[in-house]
């Protein structure tokens, strides 16, 4: 029998090489007068900023542009509603990458109500039940990573001694579109690729072998998988075309928030957000970085606590489709565990220590990183077994 599962909203989808171009007439549907939230670099310095312009203009439709430069904190999310809330702006259009579309999504959940996010982080502040309205919002990624435009969350942090890296989440922040064009990853820097590739890999894998995975999120999963593993490297190596690994890619991300929205994810991200509060390191470099250490030890600790685990299966499934042979469940365990390792030192993903991390710092890292990524991780994983990962890329 097919086990009960429950399959969250999601945005209506359009996918494809110059989808941007309905963006227009999508903002028309809910208005004329549009709040723009983009990152601070790529997309404006862009060819397709100015044809974006000139597309709105031709429209009829208004607008006004906010940055956000790096990741967003709740200090910019309040600063962005009380200085624009009383603009009435009919739609919220997030372009950018993971952090342009979470700071777009908490902007467009706060418009109308005007009250700070603070209110409403998950684990900080009073934890408020978020009760709306949401202004509609469009989520345009630029880069392949997060799969932030299907998902009901928005990730805010605030860096430093003390720092934090939490959710404001509630399906009325689901964007009404997403609007994903592989097109606008052509401008995307190699590090970015290399990074934003590894956090989709890394989502998809980690919903794939999550403890709420189902049968619908598992073939989305694979799905997203196959795509990485003929987009990503052969993108970032150039020895493919452009943009079929671009499309492939952008496809991989979209799959990978689709399905960490259903089902959670695991210990990767679990650890992702103490790192990204204690120390100046981007969301994918830790995914990157981490993925392979973490299903050694995941792999590990199953075989010692759970060898009966469905995910132990599961990790075999994805060896075997990485490496594309019919090997057993332990070689293709093993040749994922090889892969991973491979891919981790031909896309130069840098180790912890390059962010200023030391061997010091682990005990504090481990006792933050039990917070809800961590608790659909396959396995519950000790102290120990959590500072291993950590170490074995520090």
């Amino acid at each position: 029998m097919i086990p009960a599962f429950t399959f969250s909203r999601l945005p209506r989808i359009h996918f494809g090489p110059g989808s941007i171009g309905k963006l227009p007439a999508l903002i028309r549907e809910f208005g004329t007068r549009a709040l723009l939230v983009t990152g601070a670099r790529h997309f404006q310095h862009s060819p397709q900023w100015a044809v974006l312009q000139n597309a709105l203009r031709d429209a009829g439709v208004e607008w006004a542009a906010v940055q956000v430069a790096g990741e967003p904190s709740p200090g910019l999310v309040d600063a962005v509603v009380a200085a624009q809330r009383r603009q009435r702006w009919d739609v919220v259009v997030g372009v950018g990458g993971g952090s342009a579309l979470d700071a777009a999504k908490a902007i467009a959940g706060l418009l109308i109500p005007g009250n700070s996010v603070m209110d409403h982080l998950e684990g900080v502040g009073p934890q408020l039940p978020y009760h709306g309205p949401a202004t509609p919002f469009i989520a345009v990624p630029t880069t392949a990573g997060t799969g932030s435009e299907a998902t009901k969350n928005a990730v805010l942090s605030v860096q430093g001694e003390g720092g934090f890296k939490k959710s404001f989440r509630d399906e009325r922040l689901v964007a009404q579109y997403a609007v994903v064009d592989p097109d606008l990853l052509a401008t995307c820097p190699r590090q970015v690729l290399a990074a934003n590739g590894m956090d989709a890999f890394t989502q998809l894998l980690e919903s794939y072998v999550s403890s709420r995975a189902n049968p619908l999120t598992d073939a989305l999963a694979l799905s997203g998988l196959e795509a990485v593993r003929d987009g990503l490297l052969p993108w970032y190596e150039g020895t493919d075309d452009a943009a079929a690994c671009r499309s492939r890619m952008a496809y991989a991300a979209l799959l990978s928030g689709i399905t960490l929205a259903q089902v959670g994810l695991g210990s990767v991200h679990g650890l992702a957000s103490p790192l990204g509060a204690f120390f100046p390191i981007p969301h994918g470099v830790v995914c990157g970085t981490l993925v392979a250490a973490a299903t050694r030890v995941n792999v590990a600790a199953l075989r010692e606590r759970a060898p009966d685990a469905p995910a132990l299966r599961k990790y075999a499934t994805v060896g075997r489709l990485l490496c594309g042979r019919d090997l057993d469940d332990a070689q293709a365990i093993a040749a994922l565990q090889d892969t991973l390792e491979d891919w981790t030192r031909r896309l130069e993903l840098p180790r912890l220590a390059a962010y200023g991390m030391e061997v010091s710092d682990i005990p504090r890292v481990v006792a933050n990183s039990r917070g809800s990524s961590m608790q659909t991780n396959p396995i519950t994983l000790t102290d120990a077994e959590i500072a291993a990962v950590l170490s074995a890329r520090l």
